[in-house]
């Protein structure tokens, strides 16, 4: 019997389908691209660098290794803290490593950011009504007098945080 080399389908027993095949393509593109080497990470990212590391850092991205590249794991730091992350750099491979039970990343980057948030000035007109002037003619022409109430309600709430 010959067997079509067309088909979209894989063999199966008595009727049933794989796993990989019942997947969307969106999701098989992401496992193909190693995407569970990134959550796994996050997953176990607090025993990978430990306690004190785990509140100062957190894993961005995950490039997979191709012809012109190595596997690069992007971590981000809080500045200040970079250092005490390159220190340890080699541990993290080496857990990582350990973690999948191949060499999954042979290359660590990292990538400070500032942890201070940017507050708005208190005399800045634009925060005074968060809905501006064409949005609030936009919530006034709404007919529905209980979504107009429910838009207006919202605007406040946004006002107040």
């Amino acid at each position: 019997m010959q067997f079509k080399k067309y088909t979209k389908q894989r063999n199966s027993i008595q009727g049933l389908r794989s796993f990989k095949d019942t997947l969307p393509k969106n999701i098989k593109k992401v496992i193909n691209k190693k995407g569970h080497v990134y959550s796994e990470t996050i997953n176990n990212w607090k025993y990978i660098v430990g306690e004190n590391l785990f509140k100062v850092c957190y894993p961005k991205s995950f490039k997979n290794s191709n012809k012109l590249g190595v596997s690069t794991l992007l971590i981000n730091v809080k500045r200040g803290h970079e250092v005490e992350l390159e220190y340890s750099r080699k541990d993290i491979l080496k857990k990582l490593n350990n973690l999948f039970g191949y060499s999954v990343v042979e290359k660590i980057k990292l990538t400070s950011f500032d942890d201070e948030k940017i507050k708005p000035s208190i005399n800045d007109e634009s925060f005074d009504n968060v809905t501006n002037h064409d949005y609030q003619k936009k919530i006034n022409s709404v007919k529905n007098e209980k979504i107009k109430e429910s838009l207006i309600k919202l605007s406040k709430v946004f006002k107040t945080k």
